[in-house]
């Protein structure tokens, strides 16, 4: 269950990456979805870091393996998964907010 939600936190990450809304050039007659997606982007980084967080929970027993390069592997994408999440959520807040 634990690889099946860092599976679906992988799917919103990279759904909310695509909806992006760094850049400065604005086709005209579209200022207004701006503060839609700035809106859904907060919402899925908020997605990505609960299921992120539930996944850890769930792939990381109380027994550790002897050989731990699987649980490497997984950390590494947790803390990608993280750091993108908060900081689309602090340029949100300092750059398109403001």
């Amino acid at each position: 269950m634990g690889g099946l939600l860092l599976f679906a936190a992988v799917i919103l990450w990279g759904l909310s990456l695509t909806m992006s809304p760094h850049g400065q050039s604005v086709a005209q007659g579209t200022e207004h979805v701006r503060s839609t997606i700035v809106s859904f982007v907060a919402k899925n980084a908020i997605g990505t870091l609960v299921l992120t967080a539930l996944a850890a929970w769930l792939l990381f027993p109380a027994r550790r393996p002897t050989a731990p390069r699987r649980d490497y592997a997984i950390l590494a994408l947790i803390t990608v998964l993280v750091v993108t999440s908060v900081y689309q959520l602090a340029w949100l807040q300092l750059a398109v907010l403001r």
